[in-house]
């Protein structure tokens, strides 16, 4: 008779057993796991590619993703073709596949596909340290194609903050390693993954980065933020400069921007006789609502040489 030690070996190596065949069956049952919805495509205004939308609904989730992805993603489709075609596609991404088929008509149409997760992709992108991708967030990651070797590159430019939704965010606004290494050339550390989807956001560019510090300015990431979500662009600042207004330090500028001190208000005042105010007081009198009409009225009233700080007092306590 087998002994107690012998007994309890076996049944817990059927125990392993039964466990690592539910593990089995849970990784097959995922792989063969597929999600169902429709595609359509719609021609683009950009050379080379087509709009392609895809929606997906159940009962727990909704999504619909419309881009212009390159024509070249659709093997097989010849969208120059006139009439009516059935198609059938593959879009093979690292994070899963997408089976399409349908119709185009003149190049446009619409269809159903099949999307399967790539059973492989979350052990991959976890090795890299990109972790918490479930069964949305890879379907997210299949539509916009965050491949491993994508990971790869971004991860290897050492990036604060840097996980998986924030490739997918990196995916939708294009940050690339080039556009990195070309911030960090024009002499910014660019290491914060949230300011970089910003920087996209707003339009903060490698070009506008240099053109600053070629200009004498060391902005921060922050303040570079900033001038592009109010506007101080470098021809903004080329027009300013040749009204006489040359380095001024930049968050006057914001502040010129956010009060509306434009290059047509500065030259009006000058055609009035108010040459050159001090930054300071052109935000004042924007602020405060002397404008060139209410100089002129003044004018015409006798009062020719008021200073700039008796016309904001005119107006602080109301004078019309």
């Amino acid at each position: 008779m087998e002994d107690i030690a012998t007994m309890n070996r076996r049944h817990a190596l059927v125990a392993y057993v039964l466990i690592a065949c539910t593990l089995v069956l849970g990784l097959v049952a995922r792989a063969a796991e597929t999600r169902k919805g429709s595609w359509t495509i719609a021609r683009s205004d950009e050379p080379g590619k087509v709009s392609f939308g895809l929606i997906y609904h159940d009962k727990h989730n909704n999504s619909n993703h419309q881009s212009d992805w390159p024509v070249s993603d659709f093997k097989g489709v010849d969208f120059t073709k006139a009439g009516k075609q059935d198609v059938k596609f593959v879009i093979a991404r690292d994070a899963g596949k997408f089976d399409c088929e349908g119709f185009l008509d003149n190049g446009e149409g619409a269809g159903v596909f099949h999307f399967t997760a790539d059973p492989q992709y979350v052990s991959r992108m976890s090795s890299l340290g990109f972790t918490g991708i479930d069964e949305e967030k890879q379907f997210a990651m299949a539509i916009f194609d965050v491949s491993v070797d994508y990971a790869k590159e971004m991860k290897s430019r050492n990036l604060k903050g840097l996980d998986a939704d924030k490739l997918i965010a990196f995916r939708i606004f294009n940050v690339t390693q080039n556009f990195i290494d070309e911030l960090r050339k024009a002499g910014l550390p660019a290491t914060d993954a949230d300011k970089l989807v910003a920087f996209r956001i707003h339009g903060v560019s490698p070009e506008m980065v240099a053109y600053l510090r070629q200009s004498g300015y060391r902005p921060d990431e922050d303040t570079l933020v900033a001038m592009r979500i109010h506007g101080v662009s470098p021809e903004y600042m080329q027009q300013l400069k040749s009204d006489g207004y040359d380095h001024i330090d930049l968050e006057k500028l914001i502040a010129f921007r956010i009060h509306g001190v434009s290059p047509d208000f500065i030259e009006k005042l000058a055609a009035l006789g108010y040459k050159h105010p001090e930054p300071d007081q052109l935000v004042a009198m924007r602020i405060h609502g002397v404008s060139p009409e209410f100089i002129s009225q003044m004018q015409s009233r006798g009062m020719k040489n008021l200073t700039i700080d008796q016309l904001v007092n005119l107006r602080i306590h109301g004078i019309d």
